[in-house]
């Protein structure tokens, strides 16, 4: 357990033949942990049932339920939530799920990419077979997962609003992971240029293709905050549950399994190599250090999601002044203000989850020895508060406001 959140194997009577097992040149039990891990997520593999869900999918035949418990709505606990009517209520919780899972998308794209070239530095390294037939089966489903998500957000999308808000086109793995990012366009730059030289670095370098997985482990940790609980949502009786939050459990499901691969990689399979140069433990902390600069903020629109809320504003100025709650200009600026710049229910629960969050990748990087001080402690993320929050919104939303105001 980490911090209550489980990374247990599960394991379902299935039929489906399972892989052979080659063996590898590490210590016994590590061995056996990974051949285990491989196994269970091939037997218990939820493509079939993620593809099938995603072809059943219509938005009109679950707009009248919850997708996920009511906390993990867009901008819940706020002013818009509690003025909303109920229909409104149920199009936040949804969209909750589509923005919450377009930022997945995100990262899975990334995650196919970098398990291939992890693999490949990994594949040079005598015995190393296992690993990357598992990082195979990983990325497989990760495209299932992203197809999933696709084809709910958009749909969904299609129907609440003309264009789209969080949805995008497919996007290779150089781009910026976090989708409302504080960034501009040297940031995005720069970020390119070192995305593509750590993918042919880690791919020759069998120290750094491990350490991609101490990321990974952070990132998907991340996510388990949140998706274990969107996943007890339906987990009763999953097949009565609205196709989306079968989606989520699923999912997880196969989320539990990557993060046991993550951290039986970067916790044991990196001590079977020889120790990291002075320059693999610089690009080993860079990288850590890029994952705390991404989750450096929470956000009060999406909790769990550590977007900059600043490059949200557009998004949340548009769906106010669309049909579903047709707020005029000036009473969508009010709402904004209200709800950017004035403490909430919902502003503290989205804060609580972010110092989770940085407690556990603490603690998951508590027994690597290179790792950086301010990176063990998560210095860039522990410096998040409520009031550095407020005060950020307050100097950002008037400057958003004059622009739109001059654009008109």
């Amino acid at each position: 357990m980490v911090h209550g959140y489980p990374h247990t194997l599960f394991l379902y009577p299935s039929s489906t033949p399972l892989p052979p097992i080659h063996p590898m040149v590490t210590s016994s039990p590590l061995d056996r942990q990974l051949q285990l891990n491989y196994r269970r997520n091939h037997q218990q593999d939820h493509t079939s049932r993620l593809d099938e869900a995603a072809r059943a999918f219509r938005y009109e035949d679950c707009r009248d339920r919850y997708w996920q418990a009511e906390k993990f709505s867009l901008l819940y606990g706020t002013a818009l939530w509690e003025q909303a009517s109920p229909e409104q209520r149920k199009i936040l919780n949804h969209l909750y799920w589509v923005a919450y899972y377009s930022q997945i998308i995100s990262a899975e794209i990334a995650t196919i990419f970098f398990n291939q070239t992890s693999a490949a530095g990994l594949y040079a390294h005598e015995g190393f077979r296992t690993v990357c037939d598992m990082l195979d089966l990983e990325s497989s489903q990760e495209r299932a997962h992203i197809d999933a998500f696709q084809t709910v957000a958009r749909q969904t999308e299609a129907v609440l609003f003309d264009a789209p808000l969080f949805t995008y086109p497919m996007r290779g793995p150089f781009t910026e992971t976090m989708i409302f990012a504080q960034t501009d366009g040297l940031k995005r730059w720069w970020k390119r240029i070192q995305l593509h030289a750590f993918g042919l670095v880690s791919a020759g370098n069998t120290f750094l293709a491990c350490q991609y997985f101490t990321v990974r482990g952070l990132r998907t940790l991340n996510g388990k905050l949140v998706q274990h609980q969107l996943s007890h949502f339906c987990q009763s009786d999953v097949t009565a549950a609205p196709i989306p939050s079968q989606i989520s459990h699923y999912h997880f499901m196969d989320e539990s399994f990557h993060f046991n691969s993550s951290k039986l990689i970067s916790h044991e399979v990196i001590n079977c190599l020889a120790p990291p140069t002075a320059f693999e433990q610089q690009v080993a902390n860079v990288g850590i250090r890029g994952c705390q600069r991404d989750h450096a903020t929470f956000s009060g629109v999406i909790n769990g999601i550590f977007w900059h809320d600043p490059a949200l504003y557009e998004a949340i100025y548009r769906l106010l002044r669309s049909r579903v709650f047709d707020l005029s200009d000036r009473d969508a600026e009010e709402m904004m203000r209200r709800c950017f710049t004035q403490e909430s229910e919902g502003l503290h629960q989205s804060y609580q989850t972010h110092h989770e969050a940085a407690t556990a990748y603490q603690a998951y990087l508590e027994p690597l020895s290179y790792v950086w001080p301010s990176n063990r402690q998560m210095a860039i993320m522990t410096a998040a508060s409520v009031e550095t929050y407020l005060a950020t919104q307050r100097r950002a939303l008037p400057r958003f406001l004059q622009r739109k105001r001059g654009c008109k």
